[in-house]
Parts: structure tokens; sequence; C-alpha cells
């Protein structure tokens, strides 16, 4: 058998595609060519879904959670220590002040990068 028709019996009716590599024409659900062995499709990455509303309401429990819990562990500890500065702060009033604006801000960053992670834009960090 010629390698033409080794490769045509991969072929099926209507369902065909060229590969990039050598333009033999293959099947459309071959992820491998049988021509020359080059992959012709990508191997699918499974992304763990994180739940938005899970992530604000950590982070609206304890500063940082939220960001721990999208897979965020170096953002999430940075935003436990600030958090810690700024609660610390409140003895001289600035805290007052400053700490409900970052502690919203905590929450916001948390439910959005749960959105992005979800949709694939944005990775763990």
């Amino acid at each position: 058998m010629t390698r033409e028709r080794e490769t045509e019996k991969y072929v099926y009716e209507g369902k065909t595609q060229f590969c990039q590599h050598c333009g033999a024409r293959i099947n459309a659900e071959a992820e491998i060519c049988p021509n020359c062995g080059v992959r012709v499709k990508e191997i699918p990455v499974y992304i763990e879904k994180k739940s938005s509303g899970i992530a604000a309401v950590l982070s609206f429990l304890f500063t940082g959670l939220g960001q721990i819990y999208n897979g965020q562990i170096g953002k999430g500890i940075v935003f436990m220590i600030v958090g810690f500065i700024l609660a610390g702060t409140m003895l001289i009033l600035i805290g007052f002040i400053l700490y409900p604006i970052f502690w919203i801000y905590n929450i916001y960053d948390a439910y959005s990068t749960a959105e992005k992670i979800n949709a694939g834009v944005v990775g763990r960090r």
C-alpha cells in the first residue's frame, strides 16, 4: 500500500482537512497527521472554574481569601498584609478612610478575577 493510499484510509467523506505541515488530506477529527506525524489539533486544556460569588464572599469575610481561592496565593498574602497595615492605621484615623476603600477593591478584585479565569482571559499567578 502506498503512502498516499495509507493516508486516504483515514479520510472520511465530507469531513476532511489538510495537514498544514505536509499538505496531506486527512480526517477533520484527526489529532495527528497519519502521513507526517505532526499534531494538527491542539489538545484542549481544562481550566478549573471558579465561583465569583464564593471569591467575593471570602474576600468580604477576610481580606485576601478570595484571591487565594482564585489560586493567586502571592496576591492574597499581599492583600492580607496590606489589610493588616491599613487596619492598624485606624488608630491614627486615616485607616477609617483607606481600609474600607481597600476592602471594597479586594472584594471587586476577587470577583472579577474569578470571572476572568472562567472566561479563560487570565490564569492564576
